[in-house]
This record gives C-alpha cells, structure tokens and sequence, in this order.
C-alpha cells in the first residue's frame, strides 16, 4: 500500500520540479530578451569636457571606461540646445516643435510657467511601462512643475528631483557671473530657493546642492537594488554642470580644472557606483546604460562653464558647440565595442529602446527618432542620414550626412555676434571641417540642393503644437 500510493506523488513531484524548472527558465530567457536602460543626462556639458572625448585635466575613469567596453560616438545630438526642449526630445522621440516644447517667446520652463509637457504625448517610460517595466526619474525634470506634469503622472512609478533648473528661484545677492570668479566660497546653496520633490511632494528647500550629486546616484543605485528582479528604466538627468556649480567635500578642491572639474569628477564617480551596482547584483549583461548631455557649454560664465572642445560656440546656439554631445553606450551583453562616426540623436533613444523592449513605436504621430541597434549590436551602418537644427521655432540649420547648410545664424549671451539670415545658405563638410570655419557652398549646389529639398519635404507635413513654454502666471 505504502509503494503504491508513494509512486504517484513521486510522478506528481517530478512534474512539479519539471513544471517548476521549465518555468524558471522561460523567465531566465524572457528577462535576457528584455533588457533594462539606465540614461544618465548631464546638463550643460561641452562636448570637450570628458577625458576621453580629449579633456586633458578632468578625470573621468568610469565614463572613459564605459567607452572603452562600449560604443562612444562622435556624431550624437540633442534636439535643442536649451534644456526644456532637449528633454522633451529625448523623452518623447520627437522636435519640440510638434508637441509644443519649444516657443518662439520664451526658451525654457520657469517656476512661474503655466504648462508642460502635454498629456498627449507619449514618453519612454510610458512606453516602457506597456512591457512592464519598473521606472524612476530621478533629477532635473524641467518640463513642468505642477503636479499634473510631474514625472510621476508621465510614466515614472517613481521621482526624486527638482523640477526645473538649479539657477531659478534665486534669492541671494549678487549677480552670479561675479559670484562665479570667487569660486564656491561666494555662493551658498541658501542662495536658491529650488525645492526638492519625492514623488510630488516637497521634501526639501532649498535643496541641499552641495551633495545633491551623491544622492542622485545613490537614489539610482537603490533603485535598481530594488527592482531588479524585473525590468527596469532609469532616467537619471543631473542638475550639473549646470551653474551654479557645487561639489561635496569629497570632491571639492579635488581637480586641476578647478570647481567645474570637480563637479564632473563627482557625477563620474556616480557613473561608477551605477555600474558597480549593476555587476554586483548580475544586471550588467542585460543593461543598457547611456550618458550624454541636454546640450552644450554655458560659455558665458568662463571657468564656471565648460568646453566643446574643437567644436564652435556653445549652449544655446546652432552651431555644433550648441548640439553635439559626447554619447556613450555601455552594455557588455549587447552594445558591440567600437567608435561609431555615424548620426545618431537623443530623439533615437524613444525608438530604440521601444523595438528593443518589443514595443511597437506609437503610429498616431510624427515619430523623429529612428531605430540604432543595428549600429549599437553589430556595427550596422545608422539609418539616421540627417539632424535638425531648430532655435526655438525657426530652422536654422541641417545637416545631410558629412554637410551642414545654415539658413540662419546668430550669437548667443553676447557672444557669436548678430543674427543673420544666409540666401544662399553657407555650407561645411564636417567630417573635413568640424570647428565650421570654411565655407564650401560655392562648390557644392549639388548639396544645397538635396538638403533644400529635405527642407522642403519636412516643412510640408509640419504640424507645430501648441506652445506650451510662452504663458506664465
């Protein structure tokens, strides 16, 4: 009797274990499918300013590192070049232009701004959330600082941040150009009334700048300790280089390029604590982690600001300063190791990830980014072929593979001088010529003509949004 009844439940604990394994399995192979993205966001770097992108005396080992293992390309825009509409573009895949993001009165968001980012439009954590995804924004958000713009009613389960730039609410004394040229012993963090959000509510103000940094990255640390049992998307947008600039007594006095290398040197120190993390805990082979920038150096404000390195002018401008950032992509069980030369946009993110992730792209709307992982796995050539350059809602400038037309220049923060409308457009190769300082057009109509016909093609089927940014309270 004994052996006759222990027969069956041995079968039926047999299947069990079967049934128990083929599952454990399927989910060991449903989470290599579908990998998790880390995109940490600095805002105001130069693209000049890390070391591997030529930097001679800021260290940046763990963001050096990432390129080594990964790919750093030397193409990769923003889709603006002041920080409201970058972020759009970068969260949503598409020009400003089209959701209302950008403005033709005013540049960005301020704390006293009616709107944001419209409820309508879809961000990739959004997107990402339809595949089940655990999200955080944590840092600058600056697309909106009333509740119903907040990262957590735009796809984020989860924010820790301030939710516009560093520099606003400012109620200390002196002009900061001044206070600059004292280094941080003349600016106290007491001098910016910007509150710090968990969630949407008000933990702290004014925020605590000189150690923001650390917590942004241990936030992102925790994070991804808490969630990585499941697929997760970080979105991680520093409030620095931005000015004003603080470090923490760890870091300050720390480089030779002084309070702006020390405020890099602590954001790469997260980068590594991020990626330490993600070894740690066995996510690294199925992570894909990003950094790049908002946009390109405040040059006005000297040591204060950063550098473009070869590239002309800075934040704020159409010129290459204005719009190329370092971009480097780091994943060890799927980035293919390389330097990549082609073009590539933060507005690309949106739709790599999504196909990635097994997501179809939402087919309702102008959709600016274009899939890169045939370039990010196997080296595959960029469908990207061109970039718009918009200032807040003229085009002022395209770029068609190796050339770029400007229709439209004009200085910014007093330097660059005037605005200036070109018929015919001047034209560099800036493969030959990056620092944009050779006219070419008389040679080429040929590309004149293409890039005029892209023009064209684009200003057809134009919708412009609703400005968004203009009506303040």
């Amino acid at each position: 009797m004994t052996k006759r009844t222990s027969l069956p439940r041995l079968y039926l604990l047999a299947f069990l274990l079967l049934l128990g394994s083929h599952t454990h399995s399927y989910g060991q192979k449903n989470s290599k499918s579908t990998p998790n993205f880390v995109i940490i966001f600095a805002d105001d770097l130069g693209y000049g300013d890390l070391g591997t992108y030529g930097h001679p005396t800021i260290r940046t080992p763990h963001l050096d590192r990432m390129a080594y293992e990964g790919q750093k390309w030397t193409n990769f825009y923003v889709g603006a070049s002041v920080c409201t509409p970058s972020r759009a573009a970068l969260l949503t895949g598409r020009l400003p232009i089209r959701n209302g993001m950008s403005s033709s009165k005013s540049r960005v968001l301020f704390p006293n701004s009616k709107n944001g980012l419209p409820a309508n439009e879809v961000t990739l954590a959004e997107q990402l959330k339809k595949a089940g995804y655990s999200t955080a924004c944590i840092g600058k958000w600056h697309l909106g600082h009333k509740e119903q713009y907040l990262p957590t009613n735009n796809g984020f389960d989860y924010y820790f941040g301030i939710p516009y730039s560093n520099d606003m609410d400012h109620v200390g004394k002196g002009n900061y150009k001044k206070l600059a040229k004292g280094g941080q012993k003349s600016i106290i963090k007491e001098d910016y009334n910007v509150p710090l959000l968990r969630n949407t509510e008000v933990i702290e103000r004014p925020a605590n700048q000189n150690t923001i940094t650390r917590r942004y990255s241990d936030e992102a640390v925790s994070f991804i300790k808490e969630n990585k049992d499941k697929p997760f998307f970080v979105y991680l947008a520093h409030n620095l280089p931005h000015i004003p600039l603080f470090a923490s007594k760890d870091f300050l006095g720390k480089s030779k390029r002084g309070l702006y290398g020390d405020v890099l040197e602590e954001i790469d120190n997260g980068v590594g604590k991020i990626i330490a993390a993600l070894k740690d805990e066995g996510l690294a082979e199925n992570t894909i982690v990003v950094f790049t920038s908002d946009n390109g150096p405040w040059l006005p404000f000297k040591t204060h600001g950063g550098s473009a390195g070869l590239l002309r002018a800075g934040k704020g401008s159409t010129w290459e300063g204005g719009m190329r950032e370092p971009g480097i992509f780091w994943g060890p069980g799927k980035i293919k190791p390389g330097v990549i030369s082609d073009l590539g946009s933060t507005m690309d993110l949106f739709t790599t990830f999504s196909n990635m992730a097994g997501i179809p792209v939402p087919d309702d709307r102008v959709v600016d980014g274009v899939d890169l992982s045939p370039t990010l796995l196997e080296h595959g050539a960029s469908p990207r072929e061109s970039i718009l350059y918009y200032r807040q809602n003229e085009l002022y400038a395209v770029r068609l593979g190796d050339f770029k037309a400007h229709f439209i220049t004009n200085g910014v923060y007093g330097q660059f001088g005037k605005k200036e409308i070109h018929n015919p457009p001047i034209l560099y190769n800036l493969s030959e010529d990056p620092s944009e300082q050779f006219d070419i057009a008389e040679d080429h109509p040929e590309v004149l003509t293409k890039i005029n016909e892209l023009v064209a093609a684009h200003k057809s089927k134009l919708i412009k949004g609703k400005d968004m940014l203009a009506e303040r309270e």
